[in-house]
């Protein structure tokens, strides 16, 4: 394992987590906004009773949320809560919104992973069950859709990726769609082994994400402002890249080290910064799909 992964996880909170300033908010659409700040994107919808909304922020952000949120509509209860993965800065107002009467939706994996321990190797953190308010109310497998106010909301799983619960949630009238933390900008996407997400996953889900989109949907990463679907062909072609690249490099008996020592991802850098993360998260993934991949071992 290549050393040092709690200063790593150190870093990629401080190049993706920005959570002490304001949270401010972005018109998408005339009843869509994006807020930023409070640990990852959330996105809200309003309809005529109430707000659905994608993610809910860090936990520690959660009533700086709530006062935003009051801010800013004139009814803010929360009806719908979409948790996109199990992580913290997507599932920070579950226990909040979950005691006041929110429906919590997610694929069942995450429901799951928030009732138990989670030992994540490269945060050098255990997480501790939540409680019982703050877990998702209603799950589902593959697919599902439903209205709110006048929209349709549409939203599915996207296999073992960036975790194994990941979700996307689609507003096809608008055309938005929100990514979770599958897709991410200005920074390398983390498949977080440690709940099964793999480099081969994050291939195959950005694919059915392109699958989603046209070349006008507003697309909203897991972090970062809003992309258009050439971002998300520029990771597919970077994770496709990177995973061919890496099975190769271990192929030869190349171990962590070595591997980041080879700087395999020199060309993609620029674009997507500091590759050490990545790179010892994606490795250690692998190794989980050493006979799909073949030849390893």
């Amino acid at each position: 394992m290549i050393g040092g992964l709690t200063s790593l996880s150190l870093s990629r909170i401080a190049f993706a987590r920005q959570s002490n300033g304001p949270i401010t908010a972005t018109k998408l659409s005339e009843n869509i906004i994006l807020f930023t700040g409070a640990g990852g994107n959330i996105v809200t919808l309003t309809g005529p009773d109430g707000l659905l909304m994608v993610n809910g922020g860090l936990p520690e952000r959660s009533a700086d949320l709530t006062k935003t949120l009051s801010s800013h509509f004139n009814v803010n209860r929360v009806q719908v809560l979409f948790n996109t993965d199990w992580h913290l800065e997507n599932t920070g107002s579950n226990e909040t919104l979950g005691s006041a009467g929110a429906k919590i939706i997610a694929h069942e994996n995450t429901k799951l992973w928030l009732g138990t321990d989670i030992r994540v190797e490269w945060e050098n953190r255990t997480y501790k069950p939540r409680p019982a308010k703050a877990l998702p109310n209603q799950t589902f497998y593959t697919s599902g859709k439903m209205t709110f106010g006048k929209e349709e909301v549409r939203y599915g799983y996207l296999g073992q990726a960036h975790t194994d619960g990941d979700i996307y949630v689609f507003f096809p009238g608008p055309n938005i769609l929100m990514t979770g933390d599958v897709f991410t900008a200005g920074a390398y996407p983390i498949p977080d082994y440690c709940t099964n997400g793999w480099l081969g996953g994050l291939v195959n889900a950005t694919k059915s994400l392109i699958d989603l989109s046209d070349a006008a949907t507003k697309i909203v990463p897991g972090i970062g402002p809003v992309q258009a679907r050439a971002e998300l062909e520029s990771q597919l072609e970077m994770c496709s890249t990177m995973k061919t690249r890496l099975a190769d490099l271990m192929r030869q008996g190349k171990g962590a080290d070595e591997i980041v020592a080879a700087a395999p991802t020199a060309e993609f850098d620029k674009k997507w910064g500091n590759p050490k993360l990545f790179l010892s998260v994606a490795y250690r993934g692998l190794w989980s799909h050493v006979r799909e991949l073949g030849g390893i071992v």
